[in-house]
């Protein structure tokens, strides 16, 4: 007898031979579509506006962020600079006063003495005359404008060496990221992206130089990097400007340092290996000025 034997005295025999599951093996044979991909998230999706009190002129307003814990990290370059999946985070590193004009790096922003305070009150912000933006995200010419802006302050100011370098080094990022934007979209003349390479280029030799300095002259962490960090990020520069000998001499430092991870150690020889072959070829040759 079936299970479903005995429905005939209730007017329903036609269903006493019924396949009880017969309805869930057609649903578990069908085969079901494929999930859709999650939305590709925007810029304006990774950033979002924090307040802060500007320490020269204690005014509230807010800045644009970066949600470091949303965006997706998708690779370096070998002067440290992390890319992200659909934002460039170097747009974002500047703090900006919008009513005095001063601006610096988050990490150093509210590190003002009323001493730089009123130098910046007196060579900024009494002719500053700054661009109105209304847009979601900062655009590339409004993240260079307020990366000048930081680097201004911080020349004002009489900021550390470190921190005037480390400035110098984000704009150039900044100008590489502005230049590949636009070739990836296939936009710009070439004039313009050899004016931003040019920039990048200008910008990255004054990081290298402030550098140099700085791990000379000031106590580690420098802009939160430690030894090997900074000796790694010198060296990559050293090799960009054919100071084989500076390099030569952070990259055997870097691989006697008990310090140093096998990861950076194994970056490290890449990085000798590469001045082997730029010598090999000529292309170690510095140019003339």
């Amino acid at each position: 007898m079936g299970i479903l034997s005995g429905l005939k005295n209730l007017g329903l025999g036609s269903l006493e031979e019924a396949d009880l599951y017969e309805e869930d093996k057609k649903e578990g044979s069908r085969k079901k579509p494929p999930a859709p991909p999650p939305p590709k998230l925007q810029e304006k999706d990774l950033i979002y506006e924090k307040s802060f009190t500007c320490p020269v002129c204690d005014s509230s307003f807010t800045a644009k962020l970066m949600k470091s814990g949303k965006a997706k990290s998708i690779g370096s370059d070998q002067d440290l600079r992390v890319r992200y999946e659909g934002i460039d985070a170097n747009k974002y590193d500047i703090v900006m006063c919008p009513i005095c004009g001063y601006a610096a790096m988050n990490r150093y922003f509210t590190n003002v003495t009323s001493m730089q305070a009123k130098a910046i009150r007196e060579k900024i912000s009494m002719t500053v005359c700054l661009t109105k933006y209304e847009d979601e995200i900062y655009s590339y010419e409004e993240a260079m404008e307020r990366h000048k802006l930081a680097l201004a302050s911080a020349v004002v100011k009489h900021a550390k060496t470190s921190e005037k370098a480390y400035i110098c080094l984000k704009t150039a990022w900044l100008f590489r990221g502005y230049r590949e934007s636009l070739v990836e979209k296939g936009e710009g003349s070439e004039k313009q992206l050899q004016n931003l390479e040019g920039q990048e280029e200008e910008f990255l030799a004054s990081a290298y130089k402030g550098l140099k300095d700085a791990r000379q002259t000031e106590p580690f962490p420098i802009c939160g990097m430690n030894t090997v960090t900074v000796d790694y990020l010198v060296a990559v520069l050293a090799i960009r400007f054919k100071e084989y000998d500076v390099a030569a001499k952070l990259m055997g430092a870097i691989l006697t340092s008990p310090s140093a991870t096998s990861r950076v150690k194994d970056k490290v020889r890449d990085l000798k290996e590469q001045v082997i072959q730029e010598v090999k070829s000529g292309k170690g040759v510095k140019k003339q000025s």
